[in-house]
């Protein structure tokens, strides 16, 4: 997989038993780790209200990770757009760009502000995942498996969080009373706009950000489905990153979604597509399994609405009853989680990128050891430098 460049996408997991400070220590620590094993880039999520996870801010942690490395591109997975105005977004990256130009990937997201959604409807020309989809259109999945194996499994409905008391809670206190998010595709404009120094309000105003206009910082877009963030990736002309490891039903629609909708630009004469993968290494298939143990609860977690809980021990994982409707809670992220010996999971990556056409892949790992942790990072770059 030679040219296929590997990064990393941190949620700043919080083990049982640990505390925020040192989840932050360990992260710190593994960017610089995985800078040395080669790693392109080392992104952070953002996330609210979840008592095992620490990566509230972005901005903040880029700026102490920036401090502890040296050339590994640092950026955010994303920023969520829905209770930030564009300003504050490019003075934040603008002032860590001040101190370490050329380092910054500004990933930006949909969620955070706004209610959320069911699973989206498949952009035009995508088939369901069942369904072979028109030759020489889309990548085509038959029963389940797309043609070199990957796994798409059926799409995972989010109506059940759209009642959630936590989310509504999360959404009152990220948003300014009577506050209305900006429309997306707007926001990016202005964002775009910002940086570039040709920002114009409505009635003719100029806006200058400084620090932020004219920073050297590459502008992502990330996306679960073909809708609007692939489409305002595309039509802009910016990268793009889809979320295997969150929506893998919805995977190859939203690349395809990005495909088809871009247009070259100053940025990009052409696509390019990042895609994550949730990853556990270990030395041997029965490590492995046994790291990943605390996977499946952690999702249940989420996917409960009741927010992250810190990631379980092996044997806090296996203590978990499970009921039926728990299963099905994390049938697809369970299943789509690639878990074994470097060789098997480089395998898997490879087919995720065959079938994706992703230019990057980024791997988010979780285990409850810090330890277990870089080494399963550092076991899978010493495995991709020998394909």
């Amino acid at each position: 997989m030679t040219g296929v460049p590997l990064g990393v996408l941190d949620l700043v997991p919080i083990p049982s038993g640990s505390t925020a400070a040192e989840a932050l220590r360990n992260s710190v620590d593994l960017a610089r780790r995985t800078e040395r094993y080669g790693y392109a880039r080392y992104w952070f999520a953002e996330h609210h209200l979840n008592p095992g996870l620490a990566g509230t801010s972005p901005a903040v942690l880029l700026a102490l990770t920036a401090s502890a490395t040296s050339t590994i591109r640092l950026g955010s997975g994303a920023v969520q757009l829905g209770h930030r105005t564009a300003l504050s977004t490019v003075e934040e990256f603008g002032l860590i760009d001040a101190l370490y130009p050329g380092r910054l990937d500004l990933g930006l997201g949909r969620s955070g502000g706004r209610p959320a959604t069911a699973t989206t409807a498949p952009p035009p020309g995508r088939t369901s995942p069942a369904s072979p989809a028109p030759p020489g259109t889309v990548t085509p999945v038959v029963d389940g498996r797309t043609p070199n194996g990957l796994l798409i499994p059926p799409p995972f409905s989010f109506e059940h969080l759209l009642g959630s008391p936590r989310v509504a809670l999360q959404r009152r206190l990220l948003q300014q009373p009577h506050a209305e998010p900006q429309d997306y595709a707007e926001q990016v404009d202005d964002i775009l706009a910002l940086l570039a120094g040709t920002y114009r309000s409505p009635d003719g105003i100029e806006a200058h950000a400084v620090p932020g206009e004219g920073a050297d910082v590459q502008v992502w877009i990330l996306g679960s489905s073909g809708g609007q963030s692939a489409g305002t990736a595309g039509r802009r002309g910016l990268r793009f990153a889809a979320n295997y490891h969150v929506s893998p039903a919805s995977v190859l629609e939203a690349a395809e979604g990005y495909r088809a909708a871009f247009r070259p630009s100053d940025v990009l004469d052409k696509p390019y597509v990042s895609v994550s993968a949730d990853v556990v290494v270990a030395e041997d298939d029965a490590t492995a399994r046994e790291l990943a143990a605390g996977y499946a609860p952690w999702v249940r977690s989420i996917r409960s609405a009741e927010g992250a809980i810190e990631f379980p021990t092996p044997a806090q994982a296996r203590a978990h009853v499970w009921t039926d409707a728990d299963r099905a809670l994390v049938a697809d992220r369970v299943d789509t989680q690639f878990v074994g010996t470097p060789g098997h999971v480089a395998d898997r990556l490879e087919q995720l990128q065959e079938a994706t056409g992703a230019d990057e892949l980024l791997i988010t790992t979780i285990t409850h050891g810090h330890a277990d942790r870089v080494r399963s990072y550092e076991l899978l770059a010493e495995e991709w430098r020998r394909r």
